[in-house]
């Protein structure tokens, strides 16, 4: 069974950054694109950012400018920087596998304002 784990949630400050961590046992990680997913409380589950295998990366427009997501295939871990925090970006972050659909269990990010 392949495991997606997140870390690096919290809570912080609008205005603030937080860096998450996502660390996969899967061998053939750095053949899958990865996706950072979040979602807020009454909400639908929404992308946040995707990188390829090749490095390419795409962004919600909401986070474009403020988050980067980067990988690293020696590690088996992907990353979602974030930067410029605001209240609306507060939500159950996920982890996700794109190529075999596996998630995450997700970790809390809140923004106070």
């Amino acid at each position: 069974q392949v495991q997606l784990v997140e870390s690096g949630g919290g809570l912080v400050q609008a205005g603030g950054s937080l860096r998450l961590s996502c660390a996969t046992s899967r061998a053939s990680f750095s053949d899958n694109t990865m996706g950072w997913y979040r979602q807020a409380p009454g909400k639908q589950r929404e992308l946040v950012a995707r990188i390829s295998t090749g490095g390419g990366t795409n962004y919600a427009d909401s986070v474009k400018g403020r988050f980067t997501i980067s990988r690293d295939n020696a590690k088996r871990m992907v990353y979602l920087q974030m930067n410029s925090l605001k209240p609306e970006d507060t939500a159950v972050y996920y982890c996700k596998d794109e190529t075999f659909g596996s998630w995450g269990q997700g970790t809390q990010v809140t923004v106070s304002s």
